[in-house]
C-alpha cells in the first residue's frame, strides 16, 4: 500500500518547508519555501559554511559601509540558498522580502526586484522564483505591481478571508494560509486542545478559501502552510499545494492508512461563498473584524523581523571578524 506522502502527492503538489538541502533531496518535493527563520536555522551549520563565506565576500565587494554590506550579504544569502535548492527541486523556490517592509509598497517592490536581479545574475529565471510578501494591504499592492512585471508572488502570513479575497482580486500567483498558527490561537483562546481534521479551525479556513477561489475561477494557487500535525495535512488532501516541514513529511512517509480526498474543484462549485469585492477600506474593516487574524499577522511580522535581525547580526559578526 502506498504511504500517505505518496497518496498526498497524487492529489496535491507537495512543497518542502525547509532550507536544508539534504531534507529537500530526501523527500523529493516539487517546490521549496524558505523564510528568515528557516535560513537562520541552517546558516550556522558547517556544511553550509562555504556558501555563507562566498556571500560575505560578495557583500564586501558591493559596498564600503558595514551596514550596507550586511544588507547585500543577507540578500545574496537568501538567493544563494534558493539557487542551490533549485538544483534539487524541479519547480520553484520561495524567497522572502524583509518583513520590516510589510507596510512599505515601494520598499517591498524595490527589494523584490533586487532579489530577482540577483537570481537572474546567477542564471535562474524569474519563473522559478516566488517572492514572499506579508499579506498586508501594502504587501498585496506591491504584489500587484510585481506580478505585472512577471515577478511571481507568494503571499505569506495569511490568516483571514479578507486577505485571501484581496489576493485573488490582485491576481497574485500563490497564497500561503497558515493552518497551524490559526490552530494555535484557538487552542490558546478557547482552551480546546483536541480537534479533528474536519473541525480544526486552520483546516476549515483553508477549505473555505479553496472553495471560494475554485467556485469563482481565481487562478491564484492555494498553498496550506504552517502545520502542527499530519491530521491538518490529510484534512487538506486535494488542496493545490501544501508546504510541509521535514518532520511531518517523514511522519506521512511512515503512515500507510488510506487517505480521503477532501477538496476538489467540482465540489467547490456548491460549497464556495458568494463573490465579494474589497477596496482598501472594506479590506481593513473585514480583516480587523477577525481578532485572530489581526493578532497572528502582527505577531508573524514581528517574529520574521526578529529573525531577520538575528540573521543580520550573525552576518555583521562575520564581516567584522
Amino acid at each position: 500500500m502506498a504511504n500517505c506522502l505518496d497518496q498526498l502527492k497524487a492529489h496535491t503538489v507537495v512543497v518542502a518547508d525547509t532550507g536544508d538541502f539534504d531534507a529537500i533531496a530526501q523527500y523529493q518535493p516539487q517546490d521549496a519555501t524558505t523564510n528568515p527563520s528557516l535560513i537562520l536555522s541552517v546558516v550556522g551549520m558547517s556544511k553550509y559554511s562555504k556558501i555563507v563565506q562566498e556571500c560575505v565576500e560578495f557583500g564586501r565587494q558591493q559596498a564600503s559601509s558595514t551596514e550596507d554590506q550586511v544588507v547585500d550579504v543577507t540578500d545574496k544569502l537568501f538567493v544563494a540558498f534558493g539557487t542551490e535548492i533549485l538544483k534539487i527541486v524541479p519547480g520553484r523556490v520561495s524567497t522572502e522580502v524583509d518583513a520590516r517592509l510589510s507596510f512599505d509598497v515601494e520598499g517591498s517592490v524595490a527589494k523584490a526586484r533586487k532579489l530577482i536581479g540577483l537570481y537572474e545574475s546567477a542564471g535562474v529565471s524569474r519563473d522559478r522564483v516566488l517572492i514572499k510578501l506579508s499579506t498586508t494591504w501594502e504587501g498585496i499592492q506591491a504584489a500587484k505591481i510585481l506580478e505585472a512585471e512577471g515577478i511571481h508572488c507568494n503571499m505569506t502570513l495569511l490568516f483571514s478571508f479578507a486577505q485571501a479575497v484581496a489576493c485573488g482580486e490582485a491576481g497574485v500567483t500563490l497564497i500561503s494560509p497558515f493552518v497551524g498558527r490559526i490552530y494555535d490561537w484557538f487552542v490558546k483562546t478557547d482552551g480546546q486542545k483536541s480537534y479533528t481534521e474536519d473541525n480544526d479551525p486552520g483546516v476549515l479556513s483553508v477549505r473555505k478559501i479553496y472553495n471560494y477561489y475554485k467556485k469563482h475561477g481565481y487562478q491564484t494557487i492555494v498553498m496550506g502552510a504552517s502545520f502542527r500535525n499530519t491530521s491538518q495535512i490529510t484534512g487538506l488532501t486535494g488542496c493545490d499545494y501544501l508546504t510541509i516541514s521535514p518532520k511531518l513529511l517523514e511522519q506521512l512517509k511512515q503512515d500507510t492508512r488510506t487517505m480521503e480526498v477532501k477538496l476538489t474543484k467540482e465540489a467547490a462549485q456548491n460549497l464556495g461563498d458568494d463573490k465579494i469585492s474589497l477596496d482598501e477600506k472594506d479590506f481593513r474593516y473585514l480583516h480587523n473584524s477577525d481578532a485572530m487574524a489581526v493578532e497572528k499577522l502582527a505577531e508573524g511580522i514581528r517574529k520574521f523581523a526578529a529573525d531577520q535581525e538575528k540573521l543580520e547580526e550573525k552576518i555583521r559578526s562575520l564581516l567584522l571578524g
